[in-house]
């Protein structure tokens, strides 16, 4: 008696396990038009369930088939294929559409399919959605559906509206890095590498733009591509905005290097007193540079350029300093405060406050040089 109850519960789960598996499969699907869409577009799918023997029926006679869509007025026509002949069904329509296991259900030695064919037209979105085109599953008596047995094709419908203004919007992102390429380009910036990139991101727009409707989802990989190629130009003219700004601090540490070798070169000012506190500013000057070299490795543009204006001014007291001193040791005089003689933005003016003061040494030595001269063809009478 047990061995015939532990018969019977194992047959029940197998039966049990049985109309669990899914008694179809889906092949041949065409969808035309292919790829993205817009709302309101017909389209035509076509496919084909093959109906597959389980136990001694094609389809369990208490199941049932359940196709459906969300394409706006669909349209279904649908044939049953028994041992290859065709046999077509009554055309029905709506977003769902059931078949009952009852019409479905046939000997297993029968080969049986369906093919059907869908007709609408994808509906209004406001964004960019994925729509169902077709969704066939099955359930069982007591209207469950079966653990993977749907099978589901989708299609992306995007609103045109939406990718006008995607394209308008990196029109208008391309249109403000032109002008910070040409920006940096009047300030001596290198801008080869921010000009290809304007490049890029350009063609990229024109691409989408040229795309038709069926092409949407590459339009937005084009616009998306172009996005990145700006961002990527944005940086490279940051990046040369301060290796430009680190160039310019050195140019102050060269001038009073060179001051500094006259000093060493000369016995009698090689030791001088104020010697060591011009090397202490120059040097911290080069300090600034290292940390704005370590900031562009770093991607930190803006520290770097901070740095580098730091870099500047130190270097520029440094060198104008050691021009006071060297003046003095030349000639015993006294060098004016040149700092409120040249008023002019950025570092073009810092830089004319060194060049004032060669040219005033220059003009001073050339002065004492006329007048000795004169000085002698006055005592020659």
């Amino acid at each position: 008696m047990k061995g015939l109850i532990k018969w019977v519960l194992v047959s029940a789960a197998l039966i049990f396990c049985i109309q669990a598996v899914s008694a179809f499969a889906v092949s041949s699907i065409t969808v035309d038009p292919s790829g993205s869409l817009t709302p309101n577009t017909p389209v035509i799918v076509t496919f084909k369930v093959d109906l597959t023997a389980s136990g001694s029926e094609t389809f369990p006679s208490g199941d049932e088939l359940q196709m459906s869509t969300d394409l706006d007025s669909a349209k279904w026509t649908y044939a049953l294929v028994l041992d290859g002949v065709s046999a077509a069904q009554p055309t029905t329509s709506g977003r769902v559409v059931s078949v009952s296991g009852w019409i479905l259900s046939y000997p297993s030695s029968v080969e049986e399919a369906m093919t059907v064919t869908i007709e609408g037209k994808t509906p209004a979105v406001s964004d960019i959605t994925n729509k169902t085109l077709i969704k066939i599953c099955e359930y069982d008596s007591h209207g469950n559906l079966l653990s993977s047995s749907c099978v589901e094709r989708t299609t992306v419908v995007v609103d045109p509206a939406k990718i006008q203004q995607r394209i308008t919007t990196e029109q208008s992102a391309l249109q403000t890095y032109r002008s910070h390429i040409d920006e940096k380009s009047a300030l001596g910036i290198d801008t080869s590498e921010g000009e290809a990139k304007y490049s890029e991101a350009d063609q990229k727009i024109k691409s989408a733009q040229s795309r038709p409707s069926s092409q949407y989802q590459a339009a937005f990989s084009d616009l998306d591509a172009a996005q990145k190629a700006i961002d990527d130009g944005e940086a490279a003219l940051d990046r040369a905005w301060a290796e430009s700004e680190v160039e310019n601090s050195q140019i102050p540490i060269t001038n009073v290097d060179n001051i500094i070798q006259w000093f060493k070169a000369n016995q009698s000012t090689a030791n001088d007193a104020q010697l060591p506190a011009i090397i202490a500013k120059r040097e911290v000057a080069v300090s600034y540079i290292s940390t704005a070299n370590d900031e562009i490795t770093n991607g930190n543009y803006a520290q770097a350029r901070a740095k580098a204006e730091e870099a500047f001014a130190k270097g520029n007291e440094s060198y104008t300093d050691a021009l006071k001193r060297q003046y003095d040791i030349i000639h015993g005089g006294f060098l004016p405060d040149l700092s409120n003689l040249v008023k002019l933005p950025g570092n073009i003016g810092k830089l004319l406050i060194p060049i004032a003061a060669v040219i005033i040494v220059v003009v001073a030595v050339v002065g004492f040089v006329i007048y000795r001269k004169r000085s002698r063809w006055d005592e020659l009478g």
